[in-house]
């Protein structure tokens, strides 16, 4: 839900960024996928990319990306060659980042440095995974990607960054309700008749 709507509402303001934001489901898709040239027709094109967001989840079933219990987030700088990843949880998902690091570099046909950012805010319980990666993937985009001059080095470090996961959730609970507006909306606003029973087939 992040990733949609910081493109909708972010990203299209900055057509000249060449940033992906990777669903979870295609994050899972490589991760659980042994030959990962296979899938490659499934993945957004990459050529032209210079940074990917991809959400981690450390669900291991491959039929099952539901059952996972933990989010994190993982910021590969492809111009750098450089995966950076933010655990919230004491770097609960260490295993499953470098696993999808080492895929996506096998994607893009270049070696990733990985590095677990050690000083990514950690969140008090064990619940805030979610909405740690979500704000943490909003502040990363925002403040040191989208507004970074081109010829300085931007640092990619947490440290003394403060998470409210509260105020957090309060705004994820907002932009849904907002979305959720909007669709009722063009759906009102369609030229096709509403009906509450499905059509029947003769």
């Amino acid at each position: 839900m992040c990733s949609r709507w910081l493109e909708r509402e972010i990203l299209v303001n900055y057509p000249q960024a060449k940033i992906v934001l990777l669903r979870p489901s295609m994050t899972f898709l490589m991760m659980q996928s042994s030959d990962v040239r296979s899938i490659a027709s499934a993945l957004p094109s990459f050529d032209k990319v210079t940074h990917i967001f991809l959400p981690i989840n450390d669900a291991r079933d491959s039929t099952r990306s539901d059952l996972g219990s933990h989010w994190s987030l993982l910021l590969v700088s492809k111009i750098d060659g450089v995966a950076f990843h933010y655990d919230s949880l004491g770097g609960a998902n260490y295993y499953e980042a470098q696993k999808c690091t080492d895929r996506l570099s096998k994607v893009l046909g270049q070696p990733i440095r990985f590095y677990q950012m050690n000083d990514c805010p950690q969140q008090e319980n064990s619940s805030d995974c979610g909405v740690y990666v979500c704000i943490l993937m909003r502040h990363l985009l925002i403040k040191r990607l989208l507004n970074a001059n081109e010829s300085e080095k931007v640092s990619m470090s947490m440290a003394n960054k403060g998470v409210d996961s509260r105020s957090g959730r309060k705004e994820m609970l907002n932009i849904i309700e907002s979305l959720r507006k909007e669709g009722e909306r063009r759906r009102s606003a369609s030229p096709f008749p509403s009906s509450s029973t499905p059509p029947r087939i003769d």
